[in-house]
């Protein structure tokens, strides 16, 4: 099926719509996550060079988006070089290809969507320049449609996992604008509430760049879903209280083990969690599980320390040289998880086992 065409089956649950391929005007569309909750602007070009600016400063930021966005970065490099030479094409996009994968090195479906285009190029050099152009275009059309259905079964099977009048603590964004659509944890929420339920959405602020306090909070009144922003100080004593009855999280990358990497400040949650007997659930697509089993293989990103030193990028709150330590993730181990939630499915510990078998499906 036409990826576009396929893309109509699901208009319904694309209320927010965080990035999109204009193929009019052959540009990639992005909304500017750094500007909300106070500004909705939404960014375009045909230059993959300023999708890896975007991806990096965080315009673009989500596992999910992230990958989809490459995707279309290469699609945009596909149609910027002008030769009909394949080889010299080729040797094009290679560069189009490193360099976006030198914008986030946590984020494995950054690396996963460059790898399925890639895939698709090498399958298709003994053709055409117009040929190859084509096959990248529907490609990382067929990655972004894909995100979007991906993303809204993962909402439909993990909303099993939440009853009525349940509290949900949640930790950074995962929502619509860090997918092609949806959201992942977020999504799971969105799910739930869809179908009826009286929840209770109780989001960290998520320093240093304040994804919760930001994207959070306007995503979640935009759908009119209840909620309470709290500190990222707050998590403990929010299940000491008995206030969140479970939590559940993002990733931007999981490992076969079950490791699993997500905003600075999810460690801390699964151990509130953990150390309160409330359930703490991931959820993400089976594209953000790396088939390793070596934790050391995650790579963590570290980011300027500017981003603690202040707010929104604009307001000092300390002084102007103080020494900081700015990681952007950390990583939780699996015997503090209940259980992944995917779009194949609900992955139980022991992870190596159920994590292998989702792949394999």
């Amino acid at each position: 099926m036409d990826p576009l065409k396929e893309l109509e089956k699901y208009e319904e649950f694309l209320k927010i719509k965080p990035l999109y391929w204009d193929d009019e005007a052959n540009e990639f569309v992005w909304l500017d996550t750094r500007l909300l909750p106070f500004k909705e602007v939404y960014r375009r070009t045909k230059d993959y060079r300023r999708v890896g600016v975007a991806i990096k400063d965080m315009e673009i930021r989500g596992a999910p988006a992230i990958g989809v966005s490459a995707a279309f970065g290469m699609a945009l490099a596909a149609l910027e070089v002008n030769t009909k030479d394949v080889a010299e094409y080729l040797d094009k996009l290679k560069e189009a290809k490193d360099y976006l994968a030198s914008t986030r090195p946590t984020a494995f479906n950054l690396f996963w969507a460059l790898d399925r285009v890639w895939n698709v190029i090498e399958s298709n050099k003994d053709k055409g320049v117009e040929e190859i152009r084509e096959a990248i275009l529907r490609e990382a059309l067929t990655i972004y449609v894909e995100d979007i259905r991906n993303n809204i079964e993962m909402g439909r099977i993990g909303s099993k996992l939440i009853d009525d009048g349940d509290r949900i603590l949640t930790h950074c964004n995962t929502g619509a604008v860090a997918t092609a659509g949806f959201g992942t944890a977020l999504g799971v929420i969105r799910y739930a509430w869809y179908e009826g339920k009286k929840i209770h959405v109780i989001t960290t602020e998520t320093r240093p760049v304040l994804q919760g306090a930001r994207l959070n909070v306007w995503e979640l009144t935009k759908e009119g879903i209840p909620f309470t922003l709290i500190t990222d100080g707050m998590p403990g004593l929010v299940f000491k209280r008995g206030l969140a009855d479970l939590a559940i999280v993002g990733a931007d990358r999981i490992i076969l083990t079950g490791h699993t990497a997500n905003k600075i400040g999810t460690y801390m949650v699964a151990l509130a969690a953990w150390d309160n007997e409330k359930p703490f659930y991931v959820a993400a697509p089976t594209s953000t599980i790396q088939a390793t089993a070596d934790p050391s293989s995650i790579v963590i990103e570290e980011r300027n320390p500017d981003e603690v030193r202040k707010v929104m990028g604009q307001y000092p709150i300390t002084l102007p040289d103080v020494n900081v330590y700015n990681p952007s993730f950390d990583v939780t181990p699996p015997k503090l998880i209940t259980a992944i939630i995917t779009e194949k499915g609900i992955a139980h510990p022991p992870y190596l086992k159920s994590l292998k078998r989702l792949l394999q499906q």
